[in-house]
């Protein structure tokens, strides 16, 4: 891990101060930051790459909140959709919903607009935002975080600090306890937990003429079901694509294309000849489609089973996993516009599509955000698991309602002994939802707030402390962003009465939530 704590010099530049400094410009950690600036406190946002709002502004032009209980999903969360919509009203665009109806559409966007509206709530709100720079370690006194430094060498000084990030890099640097993977099932009873196999095995052969798997294959060894490991559900891009030729950048040749990369897609396409493009796309704004990876697929824009190693890896490492992710999707996309063993109608429709001009120009048109669904978890005040979402859903320290169904991607992809291959670690929103959405049930407090003994001036929203399975369902961006506003508004309360964020009075913080127009309870 490249993240460590350390004990600061005092020589060197000063370190710049605020009451609250923000790690991780994601939509939680907009929300987090301009919440806690609302309430009058300086606030710091810091985010590594070079735009603020994550997925959402990165290629997720609709926040799955379709699934949730939307009259759960207020304050800043609604507030932001309302901004979105009347961006859209000035331009005298009609969007194919409203706001004011809590219906189950899609609320869609244009990652332009999306990074537009936080950029603009950032702005009112009065929040100093620092981009490009990335966490090298954190200094601690006792249990207190005190200062971050940066790649840089820039040094930022904080009261209290939230982890924002999707990586959970800030607490794993304050050595806050977390975990990584998948938790057996044994471990707290959860009938979802370990390796599940909710997908047909396929019959397309997964081996080479040497015997050895072929590339996107990540294993010969089928895990036995609901034993746990180290394996997190696959990272993809979320693609911006036109069909508009005004508006369209052409699929091209990448440089290190190689088209034995996707020979599985060929005998895939074999022996399922009617599959179609092998991913899902939404449309949104602007004449435009959301591509993301197919969760119901065999094949699709997830490189399964190559991001294992990303939430602990180094800077550089990252880097690489990046940059492979990157090479599999635009060979992908190369390879199911131009390649005979794509059926036609697919080669058809791919030579018809390609990037939108107008989104992502600085980054040659490609999505800047990688889609990290998983990484770390912490280990906090309260382990949230399946039981939490399921059955025991009401908690008295209350900051959020969140009602997404159980929902991960594959983890592997495994060669079967009878010579095809099977995708495990799904598992399907339909086992986890009635009448479309997610069951409600409330977030506690307690699950963003790190041990006492472990860090007293720290919150995590993001990576919250929750099994494999639980976060398979608290892992969206609508229930970020509540999670988000939640901690600013905490982070504050904190600072007011001069106490660990572990001793907030949770009267207080309920009380402020609500009057932010934040949903704490769920309808009988």
């Amino acid at each position: 891990m490249f993240l460590i704590a350390w004990k600061p010099a005092h020589a060197g530049r000063p370190a710049d101060s605020y009451d609250v400094i923000v790690y991780g410009g994601t939509p939680a950690g907009v929300t987090a930051a301009v919440a806690a600036a609302r309430e009058g406190r300086t606030v710091l946002l810091v985010e590594p790459l070079p735009l603020v709002g994550g997925m959402m502004s990165g290629g997720l032009s609709f926040s799955d909140s379709n699934q949730m209980l939307r009259e759960a999903l207020g304050g800043l969360f609604e507030e932001f959709h309302k901004r979105v919509e009347a961006h859209y009203g000035q331009k005298g665009i009609a969007l194919p919903y409203r706001v004011a109806e809590k219906d189950t559409k899609f609320w869609t966007y244009e990652p332009h607009v999306a990074e537009l509206v936080f950029n603009t709530m950032l702005k009112e709100a009065g929040v100093t935002v620092v981009l490009n720079e990335t966490l090298q370690r954190a200094a601690m006194f006792g249990k207190k975080l005190s200062t971050l430094r940066m790649r840089s060498g820039k040094r930022f000084a904080g009261k209290v600090f939230i982890d924002a990030s999707y990586e959970g890099d800030l607490m794993a640097a304050a050595k806050v306890p977390f975990r990584v993977g998948r938790e057996g099932r044994a471990e707290f009873g959860e009938s979802f937990a370990g390796a599940v196999y909710q997908k047909k095995a396929v019959g397309a052969r997964s081996r080479g003429d040497n015997g050895r798997p072929l590339p996107l294959v990540s294993g010969t060894t089928v895990t036995p079901e609901g034993e746990g490991d180290h394996r997190i559900m696959t990272y993809s891009f979320r693609l911006c694509l036109s069909e508009d030729p005004a508006n369209r950048v052409p699929f091209t040749r990448p440089a290190d294309y190689d088209a034995g990369r996707y020979e599985l897609f060929r005998r895939f396409y074999k022996v399922a000849p009617k599959t179609g493009v092998p991913f899902d796309m939404y449309p949104i704004p602007g004449n435009k489609l959301d591509g993301n990876n197919g969760i119901g697929g065999q094949l699709s824009l997830g490189l399964v089973g190559e991001n294992w190693d990303y939430p602990n890896a180094s800077y550089k490492q990252r880097q690489a996993i990046w940059a492979r992710h990157r090479s599999y999707t635009e060979g992908l996309l190369y390879f199911l516009m131009t390649d005979t063993a794509v059926p036609e109608n697919v080669r058809q429709r791919m030579r018809q599509m390609g990037y939108a001009k107008d989104e992502f120009a600085a980054y040659g048109h490609f999505p800047p955000v990688l889609y990290v669904r998983e990484a770390r978890r912490m280990e906090g005040a309260y382990f949230l698991t399946q039981a939490d979402i399921l059955e025991h859903k009401e908690k008295p320290d209350a900051i959020a309602v969140a009602s997404f169904p159980i929902d991960s991607h594959d983890c592997q992809r495994i060669a079967t002994p009878g010579g095809g291959f099977i995708n495990e670690g799904t598992i399907f929103p339909a086992k986890t939802r009635i009448n479309g959405q997610g069951i409600p049930y409330q977030v506690p407090y307690r699950s963003i707030v790190p041990k006492a003994e472990a860090c007293t001036n720290l919150l995590v929203p993001v990576c919250v402390s929750a099994s494999h399975v639980a976060f398979s369902s608290i892992r969206v961006e609508p229930a970020w962003m509540v999670l988000g506003e939640s901690a600013g508004i905490a982070a504050a309360v904190a600072l007011e009465n001069n106490v660990p964020v572990q001793e907030v009075d949770y009267s207080i913080l309920a009380r402020r939530l609500k009057a932010k127009g934040q949903v704490l309870s769920i309808k009988k």
